[in-house]
C-alpha cells in the first residue's frame, strides 16, 4: 500500500493551515509557496476538504482558509478520506475477488488486516499532535543552533586614504 501524492499533499496543506492560521485565514498562494505544491492542485484539494467540513473559506481581502474544527478533532484519516484517497492494501479494493475475479487470494486476509492497522494508526494521529510535534522539532533545532559569533572588530583596520 502506498499513499499517493494527493493524500500527502492534503495532509501537508491542512497542517500548514493549522500552523499558520491562528491569526488570519491562510491563502492557497502562501501554502503553495511554503510547501511547493501547485496552486491549481491545492484548489482541487481544498474544494474537497471544504465539502467534507474540514476547512472553511473566507472571502474578500485578507481571505483564505481556516480549519473548521478544533485540531484535536481532525485525524490524518479524516483528511485522506476527504480527498478521496483510499486506505487499502488489497489489490481488489477490499471486494475479496482477488483470484480470477471469483475468490479471495491466499493472502487477502493479511492485506485486509494491514489495511485495518494503517487506518487505525492514521485515525489515531490528530492535527493537534502533528502541530505539537512540528513545534517541538522547530524549538529543538533553534536551541541546538550555535550562537552567532560576534567578530572582534578591533582587528579590522580602517582603509588609509591617500
Amino acid at each position: 500500500m502506498r499513499l499517493t501524492t494527493k493524500g500527502r499533499f492534503a495532509v501537508t496543506a491542512v497542517l500548514d493551515v493549522a500552523l499558520h492560521g491562528a491569526r488570519s485565514p491562510v491563502t492557497l498562494a502562501a501554502i503553495s509557496v511554503r510547501q511547493n505544491i501547485s496552486l491549481s492542485y491545492l484548489e482541487q484539494l481544498f474544494g474537497k476538504l471544504r465539502r467534507c467540513g474540514l476547512v472553511e473559506s473566507v472571502r474578500g481581502p485578507g481571505g483564505g482558509y481556516n480549519l473548521a474544527k478544533p485540531l484535536s478533532q481532525v485525524s490524518v484519516a479524516d483528511i485522506i478520506f476527504a480527498v478521496d484517497e483510499p486506505i487499502d492494501a488489497t489489490r481488489c479494493g477490499g471486494r475479496g475477488n482477488c483470484q480470477h475475479e471469483q475468490e479471495h487470494c491466499m493472502t487477502h486476509d493479511l492485506w485486509t488486516g494491514l489495511t485495518a492497522h494503517i487506518f487505525k494508526f492514521m485515525d489515531s494521529v490528530t492535527l493537534e499532535q502533528l502541530v505539537v510535534s512540528h513545534q517541538n522539532k522547530f524549538n529543538r533545532r533553534a536551541r541546538e543552533q550555535p550562537p552567532i559569533a560576534v567578530q572582534d572588530l578591533s582587528a579590522i583596520r580602517e582603509p588609509t586614504l591617500i
